[in-house]
């Protein structure tokens, strides 16, 4: 029986052209090379520019999408940003990069699930286009976390960076089984018990501030790969692939120890896994169109390859997405 799938038309990137080292950062903060990289992985990150915007980020890396899978800007019905350091309170960044793509049809919103949004802006995505509502969709994850950190404190200023990536979807008709082309199956999950593992201590309807991150980075290890290891399962055995048959694994960047957790527990392959952390830092929503962009620019990514994503942010949220390249 026919259906209809989200199949990925094309990729993009973009980092700001400063990059931190842990170096640089042990010049503002008591900290070392040999901390942070013991602890994270982490060696260096990319930071926006003064007046460079969240959108700005969005939008060079929409372009180069859109350039790769060769459509225009008039192609696409619908822009998605998943974001959790917006240009403003409202309107939306995703209208802004609507805007400067030259886009004024079809409709474009925020996604705000931290670290997992790029996975639930997926979701969304597809879920659009399997109605019949849209033909096809941008979706963006960016960020400048850099404006919310709080550079004294050493336990997360030397975690996150800035970025964005992009990924057009077109929706196809396919034959209706595991072999189609596009995204196989999301899951998408949230708990708002464990809020306050994982914030910003501000915002427009408490402090009317914007508010600095803080984290419970012990407790919030302690969930994690348990959590990303449940959805993943319940996303595989959707498909009933199993995670040998994998072909590549494009995890959210967020630590070294919470991937190789979850590798281990998955049993997949380190050739099979893309790993940017250590260049790029945890750049939030941004960072698993990030990942799949270089994995793509080094040819790892092979038509009808089986690609598996996943994250967990604030919220908790987290989620899994399978698809065929």
């Amino acid at each position: 029986m026919a259906v209809i799938r989200s199949v990925i038309k094309g990729v993009g990137a973009y980092l700001p052209k400063r990059r931190m080292t842990n170096d640089d950062l042990s010049k503002i903060v008591d900290t070392t090379d040999e901390w942070i990289v013991e602890r994270t992985g982490i060696r260096a990150r990319h930071i926006a520019a003064e007046g460079e915007r969240t959108s700005d980020l969005g939008y060079a890396a929409a372009r180069k999408a859109l350039e790769r899978s060769g459509l225009e800007p008039r192609d696409i019905d619908l822009v998605i940003c998943a974001t959790a350091t917006p240009d403003r309170t409202f309107p939306a960044t995703a209208v802004r990069i609507q805007h400067m793509l030259g886009i004024e049809h079809g409709a474009a919103f925020d996604v705000q699930a931290v670290c997992s949004g790029f996975v639930f802006g997926l979701a969304t995505a597809d879920n659009f286009l399997k109605a019949g509502q849209f033909k096809r969709a941008l979706v963006v994850g960016a960020e400048t976390f850099s404006r919310i950190l709080d550079w004294q404190d050493r336990t997360t200023c030397v975690l996150f960076g800035d970025g964005a990536g992009a990924v057009v979807l077109e929706a196809q008709a396919q034959t209706g089984t595991r072999e189609d082309r596009g995204i196989l199956a999301t899951r998408i999950r949230s708990d708002g018990r464990y809020e306050d593992l994982l914030y910003v201590d501000g915002g427009p309807g408490s402090t009317r501030t914007t508010g600095h991150l803080r984290m419970n980075g012990r407790e919030v290890f302690r969930h994690a790969v348990n959590k990303i290891y449940g959805v993943i399962e319940e996303t595989l055995h959707e498909t009933g692939y199993t995670a040998d048959e994998i072909d590549l694994f494009v995890p959210h960047q967020a630590n070294a120890r919470i991937l190789d957790g979850i590798a281990k527990k998955l049993k997949v392959s380190p050739e099979k896994i893309v790993m940017t952390l250590s260049q790029q830092g945890n750049t939030s929503a941004a960072s698993i169109p990030l990942a799949l962009n270089e994995a793509w620019e080094q040819g790892r990514v092979k038509e009808n390859g089986l690609v598996l994503m996943e994250a967990m942010g604030g919220g908790f949220t987290w989620g899994a997405v399978l698809a065929r390249w």
